[in-house]
């Protein structure tokens, strides 16, 4: 299998240089499009310098199940509607939490778009646990 696909890459090497610079250029869209990632730390600093809010995207059952302290819960799918809860917060970071980092990227770029400072944490709620963080329920 593995002679095969390196005769094929040298039978056709514009072909598969191609590819790989095609998906090189979609790694680096999709990563520019997520916005600023922040380590468990980094939210932790922002937070206790009260220059951070923590947005909580994840469904209300998960986030009563253990959420960060004084995180705010809207869930992704209710965020168009309920954005103007934000606005009090325009003039700090709002650091957007899901379960492991799937939404939290798209999230923050319509924050960024509705006029918001955003950044995610990297890895979502799980990298929070897997730190050994304090959650409240």
């Amino acid at each position: 299998m593995l002679a095969q696909l390196i005769e094929f890459a040298t039978n056709h090497y514009v072909l598969s240089g191609s590819f790989v610079v095609l998906l090189a250029l979609l790694l680096a869209s999709e990563m520019r499009k997520g916005g600023k990632s922040l380590s468990t730390r980094e939210l932790t600093a922002l937070v206790n310098s009260e220059q951070g809010v923590v947005l909580d995207v994840r469904p209300k059952k998960e986030f009563a199940g253990g959420h960060i302290v004084d995180a705010i819960n809207i869930p992704h799918d209710k965020l168009v509607a309920r954005m103007g809860e934000l606005d009090k917060h325009k003039g700090k970071t709002l650091i957007v939490v899901d379960a492991m980092g799937q939404h939290s990227g798209s999230i923050s770029a319509q924050l960024r778009k509705a006029g918001f400072e955003a950044a995610k944490l990297a890895g979502g709620i799980s990298s929070w646990r897997g730190d050994n963080l304090p959650l409240v329920k």
